[in-house]
């Protein structure tokens, strides 16, 4: 199975379909069935659903640096899908194309929610 995401404005990802191997086998090849299937021209790019932060979760080569869900950004410069950013105050990570807070989450076995306006990490009661 491939998955294919649907870009809008922006490069926005407002949908992903899924194109079985045996219809496609090539990223061009999924466009064309979906294009062919909507009887549209729309704007398709190929995701791995085992692709997070840059790494194949099952070992297998990474692809486009993370899984694209709807909401997200395509990035034709880095040719990687990245999640909107929750916070003003988060960066960019270039290796895995994630969003990262500037204070690390705590190392222990408790819950923690970001604090945009401290820039730390509250304790979830």
């Amino acid at each position: 199975m491939a998955h294919f995401a649907k870009l809008g404005t922006g490069n926005t990802v407002v949908k992903v379909e899924v194109v079985h191997n045996d219809v496609a086998t090539t990223e061009q090849e999924g466009i064309d069935f979906l294009n062919n299937l909507y009887g549209t021209r729309d704007i398709w790019k190929k995701t791995s659903y085992n692709t997070r932060l840059g790494a194949h979760i099952l070992g297998g080569t990474p692809f486009r640096k993370n899984y694209a869900g709807v909401g997200s950004h395509y990035d034709d410069v880095r040719d990687a899908f990245i999640a909107p950013c929750s916070y003003n105050s988060w960066v960019l990570n270039e290796e895995t194309c994630a969003y990262e807070s500037p204070v690390a989450y705590p190392n222990d076995d408790e819950s923690y929610e970001w604090n945009e306006s401290t820039q730390s990490w509250d304790l979830r009661s």
